[in-house]
Parts: C-alpha cells; structure tokens; sequence
C-alpha cells in the first residue's frame, strides 16, 4: 500500500514563503499537489514524474511556485513565494499512474492535507 503525508503549512502574511512537504512509502509515475479553498472544488497545483523530467503548473502559480522531488528521501517538495490571500487552501499531494495527468480522477492515492492561511 502507498501512504503520503503532507506537512509544512502554517499561517503567514501575504508576500511570505512556505515549502509543503510530502513524503511516501511509494511513489507512483506522476505525483503533484492540489488544494481546496472554502467552498470551492479541489483543483491542481503542480504535478511532477518520477525522474523529474516532466511537470506541470496551474497557471495561477507559475512564477510562484516550485515542485520538486528527492527521490532518495522518497520526499516531494511545493516551494510557495510570494503567497496571496487566494493561496489559502488545504494543500494535498496525490499519487497518480497518468504521466503529465491534472484530473483529480487519475490520482488514486491522497495524503491527509495540510492547512495553508494567507493574511492580508
């Protein structure tokens, strides 16, 4: 069985950093991060594969945000800069077996969340 879990959230100001870390048991081809907003669906963030030779972004954080992986700690990493107050979410890693997929239906292995607050 696959386990994640995420750690790493907290709450700042607007402009401040965050880096969410998720480790795992296993990995699958394709993992990433998406998060949920207070009445809003759950919607992906960043996607990365396994060697790290693919990846993907939303375009609300790209310039903002960074994935990454060390494959030795079985840890994936979301640097998040400049932080808004619309960043604020449940942030959750997933594990999926579709390369380059955003569908939160490929992913078939969730972590727990972490809570991710962003003042003015």
């Amino acid at each position: 069985q696959v386990q994640l879990v995420e750690s790493g959230g907290g709450l700042v100001q607007a402009g401040d950093s965050l880096r969410l870390s998720c480790a795992a048991s296993d990995w699958m081809p394709w993992a990433g991060w998406f998060r949920q907003a207070p009445g809003k669906e759950r919607e992906f963030v960043a996607g990365i594969s396994g060697r790290a030779l693919s990846w993907n972004y939303e375009d609300s954080v790209k310039g903002r945000f960074t994935i990454s992986r060390d494959n030795a700690k079985n840890t994936m990493y979301l640097q998040m800069n400049s932080l808004k107050p619309e960043d604020t979410a449940v942030y959750y890693c997933a594990a999926a077996w579709t390369i380059g997929t955003k569908s939160p239906a490929d992913f078939h292995v969730w972590g727990q969340g972490t809570q991710v607050t962003v003042s003015s």
